[in-house]
């Protein structure tokens, strides 16, 4: 489905040849560290290979070396790596909003945050086609229809802010549900 250059991917989003594939990550950076796990950021790193958990490392430390030894990424902040054994040439990690009782506008604007920050990078760094996964529905607990809502939503202004700034944003999800609220959004 593709709607004035957005569009809807059901799948696996390590199987994309895009200019970069968002992960939700944590705030550690480094990866998932439940074996076996199905989250996104287990499956982006698997597939990726040691390489990823060891660039995401790196960048970690620099940052640790600057913010001192408890720093950890702030939701909203999008760190960039290459992709090394995916097909997309980069990966884009952030850390989504955490609902712990009930969602409030802070958390909403830190998951339309997440959105626009991350094609903000994808400006920075010349990347024209990017799919983002559900950001926050997960363990994350966001409710899966307001995000498609505040997804669609921002990226959708920010392409109007940004004309031709990218060819392509995929949303690309898992769930037959999650599929609904998007086409629902993008009609």
């Amino acid at each position: 489905m593709l709607h004035d250059g957005l569009s809807i991917w059901q799948g696996d989003i390590t199987r994309l040849a895009v200019d970069a594939i968002v992960n939700a990550a944590n705030s550690q950076m480094l990866g998932c560290f439940v074996p076996m796990h199905t989250c996104i950021d287990n499956c982006i790193h698997s597939f990726a290979g040691i390489q990823l958990r060891a660039a995401c490392n790196r960048q970690m430390e620099a940052f640790r070396q600057q913010y001192g030894p408890d720093y950890e990424q702030p939701t909203a902040v999008p760190m960039l790596t290459d992709a090394y054994n995916l097909p997309a040439k980069k990966v884009i990690h952030i850390v989504g909003p955490i609902v712990e009782s009930r969602l409030t506008p802070a958390l909403e604007k830190a998951l339309a945050d997440c959105y626009a920050n991350t094609l903000d990078m994808c400006l920075e760094n010349g990347l024209k086609s990017v799919a983002f996964c559900c950001i926050s529905t997960g363990v994350f607990r966001f409710p899966g229809c307001h995000a498609a809502e505040i997804a669609v939503k921002t990226v959708k202004e920010w392409m109007l802010r940004h004309p031709g700034a990218m060819d392509r944003v995929i949303f690309n999800v898992f769930k037959d549900e999650d599929k609904e609220y998007y086409e629902q959004e993008l009609q």
